[in-house]
């Protein structure tokens, strides 16, 4: 005779809305192991709001410094606080990405992952939404004492800091799919490169600086990421008040590019690994 206070659900009654058969069921189990984990690690969490914070502080005070020697930086002022705070969500959101992954691989869970009715797309949906909400752990905190300390808001830049946020956001989504992929084919020992990654595009990525002054060959390497149209776009409002469509189109075509790719080669190497048995290898 079947005990139904063990199998809750043997009994006849209506699925919880987020049921292990649905998508949402799936992906939102996956946030909540997340969520539950950084809840149970305040080390975690201090060190998400830590490094954003510490980079605001230091590059704040340069620019304070900065406004009393030079007129052209004064009339500028914020670029270069609002630059560190966009380059982190570029920064937070690549890295948000591939942790919650490497979670999964230092607790040895991505065999049983593999083997569960969680589907990649929906593994990789999960991760971005933890993506999100690292990101904002370790921004808000940062942009809060911007405020506070240099009377310097992001804010400011009103509906164009959403556009801003989300296209560095998918982009760091993408490159973190990519550093997924290489540590899924050759191990863990290819997971430093999802610290040194995003910091090979930050010399051509115009963050502090506008395009013009790279050398010409690599303008156009610069014009082919999403992230020089971007932060073009944020200094364009703040140095002279103009909003530029053109370069919102620009960096969103290229992420919706960049993020295919990723999605693709992240999808491709989850399939190979999971049939030579990889995932089951992957671990400390």
């Amino acid at each position: 005779m079947t005990d139904l206070t063990r199998h809750p659900r043997a009994a006849d009654g209506p699925e919880p809305p987020l049921a292990a058969g649905s998508m949402a069921g799936r992906i939102g189990a996956m946030v909540l192991r997340h969520l539950y984990l950084l809840r149970s690690s305040w080390p975690r969490i201090l060190e998400l709001m830590y490094w954003p914070t510490i980079q605001m502080v230091l590059w704040g005070f340069i620019t304070l410094y900065l406004l009393q020697l030079s007129s052209v930086i004064a009339q500028a002022a914020g670029v270069l606080v609002s630059a560190v705070l966009l380059w982190d969500v570029l920064f937070r959101g690549q890295l948000g990405f591939s942790l919650s992954f490497l979670e999964e691989i230092w607790s040895r869970n991505l065999g049983n992952l593999a083997v569960s009715p969680l589907r990649p797309h929906e593994l990789l949906a999960s991760l971005m939404v933890m993506s999100i909400v690292r990101t904002l752990i370790g921004i808000l905190p940062a942009t809060g004492l911007a405020i506070v300390f240099y009377d310097v808001s992001v804010y400011d830049l009103g509906l164009p800091l959403i556009a801003f946020f989300t296209c560095l956001l998918v982009m760091g989504w993408a490159l973190g799919m990519l550093v997924c992929s290489l540590i899924l084919r050759v191990g863990q020992g290819a997971e430093s490169v999802a610290w040194l990654a995003i910091f090979l595009l930050a010399p051509v990525s115009s963050i502090y600086y506008p395009v013009e002054v790279l050398p010409d060959f690599l303008k156009a390497v610069a014009w082919s990421l999403p992230m020089t149209p971007t932060f073009e776009g944020m200094r364009a409002i703040l140095l002279d008040g103009q909003f530029r469509l053109d370069l919102l189109l620009h960096a969103l075509a290229l992420d919706a590019l960049y993020l295919a790719i990723g999605a693709g080669t992240f999808l491709w190497s989850f399939r190979v690994a999971r049939r030579h048995g990889l995932l089951l290898q992957q671990g400390e």
